[in-house]
């Protein structure tokens, strides 16, 4: 019997096993089906979203054409955002003329020595004519006691009288000769305010103000007074004003040009030694549209900027051999009417034009 009961808890046992274990497989078949059918849904939805449309991206040779026998690049609106293209409307008008010029900030160690000599000079001869004065006079009374004075007395007298003459004349040839020296070296403006120790010395001396010589071309000359003047700061050529002071004493022996005194501001970033580009304005003037100088290229050994052309395109144009300088820009005399520019993302038209041409050959510049 006790075997019997054991056998039928064990069929029991071995039963129940079998259920669960047939349940465990319908539930795993059931969900791998509901799986397989949710992904079905999924793709469905997918097939009826809307895909987005992706940015046209035109090879290099499609936003090329030639056009009128040049090379015009063809740009979307999207597409002069990407380079971050900037134009501008210039009109063809006159713009004063600048002349380039050669600067050089002098040192002033011999104008601080000619300031203290002067200096020095005119406290000996101040104390030359406090000299005379009292031997003057000493020389005065001796010749007045008449014969109480004796006549070692009167000599001594004159000779020392005479004797403090003698410094002061040779006090006042030392300042005269100093005056004359410095006019000489510096010019009328510069020596007169060594002489008087004006204030555009003193600021050259306490180094809130540098003197810079600059030169004219060969053969190049102003009429009348200098205009505006700038120098640049070298390394990222930063335009600085110059104030005119007077035309100067001497050349640059490297240039041979006619040259002036500017003074420049002790902050500038121009120290002595130094030397620098200057832009002089001139009394004359050139007509025609200006381009800045930020929005020339270089390609095979030429200037380039870039001008609309038509609705959408781009082409290259031919700055000239020896443009004239303005505003820190170039003066394009072969356009006469205004002109749309390209300011910013030459550089980026250029490449564009490199790669059409890399891919097809011919087309021709807009020169």
């Amino acid at each position: 019997m006790d075997r019997v009961r054991q056998r039928r808890t064990s069929g029991w046992i071995w039963g129940g096993a079998i259920g669960l274990a047939a349940l465990g497989v319908a539930a795993l078949l059931a969900g791998d089906e509901i799986r397989r059918a949710a992904s079905r849904i999924v793709g469905v939805e997918a097939q009826r979203a809307p895909v987005a449309p992706r940015p046209p991206h035109l090879p290099a040779a499609q936003r090329t054409a030639i056009e009128g026998g040049r090379v015009v690049v063809v740009l979307t609106p999207e597409e002069r955002a990407r380079i971050g293209l900037e134009t501008a409307r210039r009109p063809s008008e006159s713009h004063p003329i600048e002349i380039q010029a050669y600067g050089s900030v002098l040192d002033l160690a011999r104008v601080t020595e000619l300031t203290n000599s002067y200096a020095t000079a005119t406290a000996q001869l101040q104390t030359a004519q406090a000299r005379v004065e009292v031997s003057r006079a000493a020389f005065q009374r001796a010749k007045s006691l008449g014969a109480y004075a004796t006549q070692v007395q009167i000599e001594t007298s004159e000779g020392t009288f005479q004797t403090d003459q003698a410094a002061l004349a040779a006090a006042q040839s030392q300042v005269r000769t100093l005056s004359a020296t410095a006019q000489q070296e510096w010019g009328p403006v510069i020596g007169r305010g060594i002489v008087e120790r004006s204030g555009l010395v003193t600021r050259l001396i306490e180094r809130a103000d540098f003197l810079v010589q600059v030169t004219l071309p060969p053969g190049e000359a102003l009429k009348g007074p200098p205009g505006a003047a700038f120098a640049e700061v070298p390394p990222q050529s930063e335009r600085v004003p110059l104030r005119f002071v007077s035309a100067a004493t001497r050349t640059d022996q490297r240039i041979q040009g006619l040259s002036a005194f500017y003074t420049v501001s002790g902050d500038s970033g121009l120290l002595p030694g130094m030397s620098t580009l200057a832009f002089i304005t001139a009394s004359r003037a050139a007509v025609g549209v200006l381009v800045p100088e930020e929005a020339v290229v270089h390609w095979q050994g030429g200037a380039w900027f870039y001008r609309a052309v038509g609705e959408a395109g781009f082409a290259r144009h031919a700055l000239g051999a020896d443009p004239a300088l303005s505003g820190d820009g170039f003066v394009v005399a072969d356009l006469t009417n205004e002109t749309e520019i390209v300011l910013r993302g030459a550089q980026a038209l250029l490449s564009e034009e490199m790669k059409a041409q890399a891919q097809a050959s011919g087309g021709a510049d807009d020169d």
